[in-house]
């Protein structure tokens, strides 16, 4: 069984699957796991910069979140919440019970990730099935010599298509009609505290839509840092913007807001497929005649919890299939 990707559903496909008697090996591209539950370090400083937290409804999820709470990798996170919309601050009167990472958002993804093979460092490039086998070409490294009986893609929709145009087309089809916005993203560190009347906030009718001071969050340490989002459509409308032009208007924006950044340290990121769902959350796509199988968060709604969701979904329904096929 090959995945590819190691993000949250990666690694929630790859975990059950193991406890359900699979040999897994996953390929990730980038130099850790966890996907976008990602945190930017530098000397002396650590930011958030992916997802800032996440809620639990589903009683599998939460049975996994206190497995997480008990291994000391996640907790419960209750920011000082504001709003501002229509040139006005106001309270939050959320009741979401939010949860983080500790000491920081890629610590859950770190906790699967001991019990996986996992290749760091591996762009799969190429996909393609021979009697009934599939196999797996990397940017990095060439051909792959092992062989998989299954293959799942749990990466974003675009970079699904790419893989699976000439295999499978309609798989084409699906990831198409997801249309995948970014996230242009500042993180601003200070040498000494920034006193805000908040904590965290939603921002309604700008081009940010998000701020968050780091060290509000359960664990953090290190300098001041917060991070900042642009809106999906923002973000999406701008992708190829210059990195520093990008910054520039962010940090414009969040000035009028009353977080003024200008004696600060400023790292930017680019998140080239931060949100977008399928309209009808199929959850997953399994393929019982090639199996080739699907998942992720863009098949289950967009948000963290059902990343994980879909994974685990997945692997049980590979799990049903592969016994009523031997």
């Amino acid at each position: 069984m090959a995945i590819i990707g190691a993000g949250l559903a990666g690694l929630s496909c790859a975990t059950r699957l193991q406890t359900l008697g699979f040999q897994v090996q996953v390929y990730e591209k980038s130099r850790g796991p966890s996907g976008r539950m990602s945190t930017r370090h530098g000397e002396g400083w650590s930011a958030d910069h992916g997802a800032q937290y996440f809620t639990a409804r589903d009683p599998v999820f939460i049975e996994a979140l206190n497995t997480w709470i008990k291994a000391g990798v996640a907790a419960n996170w209750n920011p000082r919440l504001s709003v501002y919309e229509g040139g006005q601050w106001r309270e939050s009167n959320s009741t979401k019970h939010r949860y983080v990472g500790i000491p920081a958002m890629n610590a859950p993804g770190q906790y699967l990730a001991k019990t996986i093979s996992i290749e760091f460092n591996q762009t799969i490039d190429k996909i393609y099935q021979q009697d009934e086998k599939w196999f797996l070409h990397s940017l990095e490294n060439g051909d792959i010599t092992q062989s998989f009986d299954y293959l799942v893609l749990a990466i974003p929709a675009p970079q699904s298509r790419t893989l699976a145009k000439l295999v499978d087309h309609s798989i084409e089809a699906v990831c198409s009609s997801v249309k995948m916005q970014g996230c242009w993203t500042v993180m601003a560190r200070f040498s000494e505290k920034m006193h805000m009347p908040f904590d965290a906030a939603f921002i309604n009718n700008e081009i940010i839509s998000w701020i968050s001071r780091n060290h509000s969050k359960p664990g953090r340490t290190g300098q001041e840092t917060w991070t900042i989002h642009a809106t999906p459509l923002w973000s999406q409308q701008r992708i190829e913007l210059d990195r520093e032009d990008a910054g520039k208007l962010i940090l414009e924006s969040v000035k009028k807001l009353g977080l003024n950044c200008q004696n600060a340290e400023i790292s930017i990121h680019r998140w080239r497929y931060a949100s977008g769902a399928i309209n009808t959350e199929m959850g997953f796509i399994l393929h019982e005649d090639n199996k080739l199988s699907l998942c992720g968060d863009w098949l289950n709604g967009g948000r963290v919890e059902g990343a994980w969701l879909s994974g685990y979904q997945l692997a049980s329904a590979i799990h049903i299939s592969a016994a009523l096929n031997t």
